[in-house]
């Protein structure tokens, strides 16, 4: 599941696509993003999902001095929570099953001029998914201060990097679970 592709539209492509999900409308990489996004007739939006069987939630997170967003991705009994910038951890990624994370920060926050939000450290993010009851946490926005980390072979106190390209899988809580007599749960 990519968490930033198909938006509703009322006109809907042939090929499903209809918009394109952003998690800030007014980020640096806008212009590119627009540039995309108009190649394939669509247009970026912070916006709500319906697809059916899964719900894409647009959520609030405090990340900068104008509205930025994330998203909570239910279907049926998992969440999947995109969430790759912010300065205080979003309440509403409770339960999470997989959370893809902040990392630009390592060891020290990083606090955006006048203090308008900024970056939570890697540190921050694992104890606060712990205390959210993230089940997985992937660390998707890696920072420089991150990166050098990795590059010390340092490891996160809690989740782990993500790799770009790669698929994250979820199957639902009680599948591979047993029943009382230990064989398979159909």
């Amino acid at each position: 599941m990519r968490p930033s592709t198909a938006a509703p539209a009322p006109n809907r492509r042939p090929d499903g696509w209809g918009g394109w999900l952003v998690t800030d409308e007014q980020a640096e990489l806008r212009s590119a993003l627009r540039r995309s996004a108009a190649e394939r007739g669509v247009a970026i939006r912070a916006g709500d999902l319906d697809l059916g069987e899964v719900r894409v939630g647009c959520r609030p997170v405090v990340h900068t001095s104008h509205p930025a967003y994330g998203y909570r991705i239910e279907a049926g009994d998992l969440v999947v929570v995109w969430a790759p910038e912010f300065w205080e951890f979003p309440a509403w990624a409770a339960g999470a099953d997989l959370m893809f994370a902040e990392a630009a920060a390592w060891n020290r926050a990083i606090r955006f001029r006048g203090g308008v939000g900024g970056h939570a450290t890697v540190q921050a993010v694992a104890e606060e998914a712990v205390r959210h009851g993230v089940r997985r946490l992937v660390y998707a926005h890696i920072g420089r201060p991150s990166l050098r980390a990795i590059d010390a072979g340092l490891k996160p106190p809690g989740g782990e990097w993500g790799v770009e390209g790669r698929t994250y899988s979820l199957r639902p809580a009680w599948a591979g679970a047993r029943n009382h007599r230990g064989a398979p749960r159909r």
